[in-house]
């Protein structure tokens, strides 16, 4: 399990539908984060699970007091909210001025995010919707907790361009310099494309020449079917049967494509962390359990007086 973060380098592409949309169908246990500085959108397009409204205070504002006290990774529960179809939300910031309050918090926020998949009580991949990363925005801060970073861009040839340069950008951020392969890296860089199901296959062929040539270290994921009547649908402004929708059949081959690309390497990575956490247990109960020497103070002998005699 990880942290999957999606984001756009400019524009609107789409981010927040595609991050819902592959939290949808995710298939596990997901947690979707609007950790959008610039504010969230899921307040003004989705409903709560009771019909209602979905609460703006509670989410990412609520939960930057408790983050400045430390935060545990259970306790992102207490500030999540479930929408109408069930998908667990935490919802993010009303307007950009309130970004102010997580200033220093996103690292606690990424490890906190990162930490959820190894929850001994619930624990459940986060998709953390980014928005625009163009500026210098601090949801950067969240990347390096990152399993996979995804840029989603449309086909037009400036945002081919844009994210090409913004996955070279973030490459030599985050790994230190251009990469022949985005494998070797962690985070992983992954590019999502916005594009119409009859072109997509040869359109993503070219872009990951392309990113493969600049050495970029970034791969080219999926596509998400341009799909606005699927759009309309998962946020809920026109009736029909969303699973039958471009988007969410896009969607599915998605997730199925990022695992087949990167399941076994956080399995991998599960696996050693959990071994770890098993010989720190076995370690500790062995120290726990080994007699204690009693100070020469009080009257016994240490082993090197005994030798001394």
């Amino acid at each position: 399990m990880a942290l999957i973060a999606l984001a756009a380098d400019k524009g609107s592409p789409g981010v927040t539908t595609a991050a819902v949309a592959l939290a949808a169908v995710w298939p596990r246990r997901v947690l979707l984060a609007e950790t959008d500085p610039a504010g969230g959108d899921l307040v003004y397009r989705s409903a709560a699970a009771h019909g209602g409204p979905l609460n703006p205070n509670v989410g990412m504002l609520s939960i930057a007091a408790t983050a400045r006290r430390g935060l545990v990774p259970d306790q992102l529960w207490d500030h999540v909210q479930p929408l109408s179809g069930g998908l667990e939300v935490l919802v993010g910031l009303g307007v950009a001025e309130q970004a102010a309050g997580l200033a220093g918090l996103w690292p606690t926020l990424g490890h906190a995010f990162a930490s959820l998949a190894d929850s001994p009580n619930a624990p459940a991949d986060v998709i953390a919707d980014c928005g625009r990363i163009s500026g210098d925005t601090p949801a950067v801060e969240l990347f390096p907790h990152a399993a996979l970073v995804l840029l989603l861009a449309r086909t037009e040839p400036e945002s081919l361009a844009r994210v090409r340069d913004r996955a070279a950008a973030l490459s030599a951020k985050l790994h230190g310099g251009p990469r022949g392969a985005a494998s070797l890296a962690t985070p992983a860089i992954g590019v999502v494309l916005v594009a119409d199901p009859n072109s997509a296959g040869k359109v993503s062929g070219q872009v990951n020449d392309m990113l493969v040539h600049a050495q970029t270290g970034a791969r080219v994921v999926g596509t998400i079917a341009d799909d606005p009547a699927g759009a309309d649908q998962l946020a809920g402004r026109r009736r029909g049967r969303l699973d039958k929708s471009l988007l969410i059949r896009s969607a599915r081959k998605v997730t199925a494509d990022v695992y087949q690309q990167y399941g076994a390497a956080w399995a991998a990575s599960t696996q050693a962390q959990q071994a770890h956490q098993a010989q720190q247990s076995r370690q500790a109960a062995q120290q726990a359990h080994q007699p204690q020497q009693t100070h020469p103070t009080q009257g016994q002998p240490t082993g090197h007086a005994e030798a001394g005699r």
